[in-house]
């Protein structure tokens, strides 16, 4: 089974500047994209055909959201959290297929100067519940923009960026919670060499091309998947959105 996560940053300028084509070129069976931007209907997606599409739309229009599309039947499917103090933004859905749960979720991000780092850390801690409560039922995976570079390896200049939103020392630290409560960081299973990035500032000239960037974008899994995990793919050859797609195969 393959199954993708690409933060697009706005669904409806992304069709026309790359999405289309990997849609169609992909062959995943399961697509999670975050910072959709967009409600459902405002998104027309008939030329992609044989799959169902669940959305999670922000109520702030053109904001956030997050959508999981699948050519393989969920059994169930949940938007949110069940929060609803964190459910207004539609950062978070939940696919429940036959041998484990997908989670897809667009995390806050800290903002300058950390301005929203209590809130994110609150963030964390109610997803890292929420997904440790799923796992009781069955394994989970969880993909997305989780906007933390989580060691120095996981961007270009760890020191100048030291305590800016993504790298300050308490998103981190949360980071390292959730692998401690027992899910892997699934590319890391398969790289552990530095200079690999999902993100790249379109504030920097020539960010990307330079390879100046960070890596937020995650494949998290349930331990108990280990002996499944086949693949974890960064496309940085994909381009369009600020970040890239991240590709796993589990089998």
């Amino acid at each position: 089974m393959k199954l993708s996560t690409w933060n697009v940053n706005g669904i409806r300028a992304l069709l026309n500047k790359g999405l289309r084509e990997y849609l169609l070129g992909s062959d995943a069976d399961v697509i999670c994209l975050q910072e959709t931007k967009a409600m459902q209907e405002q998104v027309d997606l008939s030329f992609f055909g044989g799959y169902q599409a669940v959305w999670n739309s922000a109520e702030k229009k053109g904001y956030s959201g997050t959508c999981i599309l699948s050519r393989v039947p969920w059994k169930s499917h949940e938007i949110g959290m069940g929060h609803v103090d964190h459910d207004r933004e539609g950062r978070v859905i939940t696919t429940e297929f036959d041998d484990f749960y997908v989670v897809t979720v667009y995390t806050p991000n800290a903002k300058a100067e950390l301005a929203r780092l209590s809130y994110r850390l609150q963030w964390d801690e109610v997803f890292r519940l929420f997904i440790k409560n799923l796992e009781r039922k069955k394994p989970v995976l969880v993909c997305g923009d989780l906007n933390v570079a989580h060691q120095e390896i996981d961007l270009a200049n760890p020191k100048s960026n030291r305590m800016n939103p993504g790298f300050s020392d308490e998103e981190r630290a949360s980071f390292t919670q959730h692998l401690e409560s027992g899910f892997l960081d699934v590319f890391r299973e398969f790289d552990p060499t530095p200079h690999h990035y999902t993100w790249w500032t379109q504030r920097t000239p020539d960010a990307r091309a330079k390879n100046i960037g960070w890596r937020l974008d995650y494949w998290l899994a349930s331990s108990a998947l280990r002996p499944a995990l086949k693949s974890c793919t960064i496309r940085d050859d994909v381009h369009g959105s600020d970040h890239c797609p991240v590709e796993l195969v589990i089998g």
